[in-house]
């Protein structure tokens, strides 16, 4: 498979969280929420920091700041695709996941000034903090680009 393969993989991904995040906010009104069974929901958060709500109440600063670190990490990431082998899939798809949830949050904070969570698991009064489909790609890629690269 051709790099340009992978990068069109990027923006299938990033498609699919854009999608995603515009039906949650065209269905769902801030703060409401749709019980899908016992420990998952649907529910509308705007997230204005990093992972976890990190930097949420920073008073505004860290939407361009967060911005600029997803725009650098996008560039190193995609520079980095392009010089691995394309003998290592596992590598070139991890980066492509990485790529696509670091690029999907980017939207978001650049067109809204909030990355739009909506993705709420929970369960016996313990709550996992609200998330999207880009938070997984970047979970899902990490974690096999350290099983890639472990493997070495």
């Amino acid at each position: 498979m051709k790099t340009k393969y992978y990068f069109l993989l990027v923006v299938l991904l990033v498609v699919l969280d854009q999608l995603t995040k515009l039906l949650a906010y065209e269905y769902l009104g801030i703060g409401d929420s749709i019980a899908i069974n016992e420990f998952l929901s649907l529910t509308f958060a705007h997230n204005y920091g990093a992972a976890f709500s990190f930097l949420a109440d920073s008073g505004g600063w860290q939407r361009y700041f967060l911005s600029s670190v997803s725009a650098i990490a996008s560039i190193v990431i995609s520079v980095w695709m392009l010089r691995t082998s394309l003998k290592h899939k596992f590598k070139l798809i991890s980066l492509a996941l990485i790529l696509s949830g670091a690029l999907g949050n980017m939207i978001d904070r650049i067109a809204n000034g909030f990355v739009v969570d909506f993705i709420d698991f929970h369960y016996a009064g313990f709550n996992y903090p609200i998330f999207n489909f880009a938070d997984i790609f970047i979970s899902i890629g990490v974690i096999l680009l350290i099983i890639v690269d472990w493997k070495k």
